[in-house]
């Protein structure tokens, strides 16, 4: 392999994603090559810095030239990775092209864990491609079953109008990645309510919603013929705001504005396609099931027809191109392990982003999720260690990594999510303190030996700088008690 190098680099970068493109940026004035099988690369546009943890930025799909204009000493090497071969440092590339590195970071990224792997009716949505499919789908859709509890999940159950909406948790609460069940509560009602135009104003039916019994559904309509598998008191939503993506419509082929059904503390037991559901002798389907073209049966025995599926179940890091032929350590969940430096198994071999996974010893207030924000941080301080390492000079790991903090939007509320804000590794002896105004905020605080490690907050508080600082700063909050999150005392000033 050796003597079919084309050319060596002294650092490549493979993917351009988040991640790669951060990577690439933070090591300007060397000869870098990144090779990415798109012809478009993914860019932090309109970045802030909020606080000293808290950041927020847009994600923009750019052609790659755009990055070749800004880092003339930039080759981009448009072709997926077919292998890699570490003890010769070079990367062979689909095309057959090889080429040679002095470092090299993995900045891969993770795919959709799909339900079911080559079925047409089921849809895992990562990228721009998949995202375009689902918008495809969905404007000839009656009805779509949304399977998973995370981020993807979250945002497309509030997004999607026109299609009814069957929505699948394995927990007791939606939204349990980020949240507790009384945060999903005061979440709840935005499913129900009508959310207004961005552009044209729209006049929109109101929303009802009947509660259901434990284990069984909520389902939340637009069109009054509400049902429920369960009893309970009815209760009218409010009007909410715009869409989290502007420019890409999510509209079905229904009437109907928005009505979604969830089905909690259940799983996909099998998907049937018309044929094999009809052929099957175990399956009876209730006579308003009607013909579709598949069918989800779920482990609580109900079964829905619908249009397609979207399997948004987490994500698996791509590392297949990279492990054959090499001695890479790979973690629990599949990903690379890296240390405090984003340096994996192998020499002079880098990862960051979704495809890697982090075994340093971490700050207690700190853990990986594979999210926007921590692929721009690990890109940025992967570059940066690059760079110190072929100069010989020190490097300490970045205060990001000291505090979990990140901000994003779901129900078209600010989510603000800070140190362990679930509570995530405490033990029985921890506190919660929360404070909820319904249709306004959100706040929960987590306290454990009378110190703020965690907190949640949804709205416009204004809270997150002084939570922050009071979670970094470990400062004792005994004396104050419940009054911390008392609304007559301004909590900025009393500590700032």
């Amino acid at each position: 392999m050796e003597n079919k190098k084309e050319k060596t680099f002294q650092f490549v970068v493979v993917g351009g994603g988040i991640a790669g493109v951060t990577c690439v940026e933070q090591i300007p004035s060397a000869d870098v090559a990144l090779i990415t099988a798109g012809p478009h690369i993914k860019a932090v546009t309109n970045y802030k810095q909020v606080s000293r943890t808290l950041e927020e930025f847009d994600v923009e799909e750019q052609p790659s030239s755009v990055l070749e204009e800004k880092f003339p000493n930039l080759t981009i090497i448009h072709s997926a990775v077919k292998s890699l071969h570490t003890k010769s440092h070079c990367v062979e590339t689909a095309d057959g092209r090889v080429f040679g590195y002095k470092k090299l970071c993995i900045c891969s990224g993770a795919r959709p864990k799909l339900l079911t792997q080559d079925n047409p009716y089921v849809l895992g949505i990562r990228d721009t491609d998949s995202a375009q499919e689902f918008q495809k789908r969905l404007s000839k859709a009656k009805r779509i079953v949304i399977v998973g509890n995370g981020g993807i999940a979250l945002e497309l159950v509030y997004e999607v109008e026109g299609c009814e909406v069957i929505w699948a948790v394995k927990d007791k609460a939606i939204g349990n990645t980020f949240f507790d069940a009384g945060a999903a509560q005061f979440l709840i009602p935005s499913l129900e309510a009508d959310k207004p135009q961005a552009a044209a104003p729209c006049k929109r039916p109101r929303f009802t919603t009947e509660e259901a019994a434990p284990g069984g559904s909520h389902i939340f309509t637009a069109d009054r013929s509400s049902q429920a598998y369960g009893h309970g008191p009815t209760d009218s939503g409010s009007a909410l705001g715009p869409d989290w993506h502007e420019g890409i419509a999510l509209r079905g082929a229904e009437q109907v504005s928005h009505r979604v059904s969830v089905e909690y503390q259940c799983e996909v037991e099998k998907i049937f396609t018309c044929e094999e559901l009809h052929k099957s002798p175990e399956q009876t389907l209730r006579p308003e099931c009607g013909d579709w073209p598949v069918y989800v049966r779920l482990t609580n025995a109900q079964t829905f027809g619908c249009d397609f599926v979207v399997s948004a179940t987490g994500v698996v890091p791509n590392t297949e191109p990279f492990l054959q032929g090499n001695t890479f350590v790979v973690a629990d969940d599949g990903g690379l392990q890296v240390d405090d430096h984003m340096m994996t198994s192998e020499a002079d071999v880098y990862a960051a982003g979704d495809v890697c996974t982090a075994c340093w010893e971490q700050s207690p207030l700190w853990q990986q999720m594979r999210l926007w924000t921590q692929a721009r941080q690990m890109g940025w301080y992967a570059g940066r260690c690059m760079a110190a390492h072929i100069l010989s000079e020190p490097v300490e790991l970045d205060f990001c990594f000291e505090l979990f903090s990140h901000i994003t939007k779901f129900f078209n509320y600010k989510v603000v999510l800070l140190g362990k804000f679930n509570s995530q590794g405490l033990g029985p002896d921890h506190e919660l303190l929360v404070r909820c105004t319904k249709g306004q905020e959100y706040v929960k605080v987590v306290l454990s030996g009378g110190r703020m490690v965690g907190a949640v907050l949804i709205g416009e508080t204004d809270l997150e700088e002084t939570f922050e600082n009071l979670i970094l700063n470990q400062m004792d909050l005994t004396p104050y008690g419940e009054e911390l999150l008392n609304p007559d005392i301004d909590i900025e000033d009393y500590f700032d």
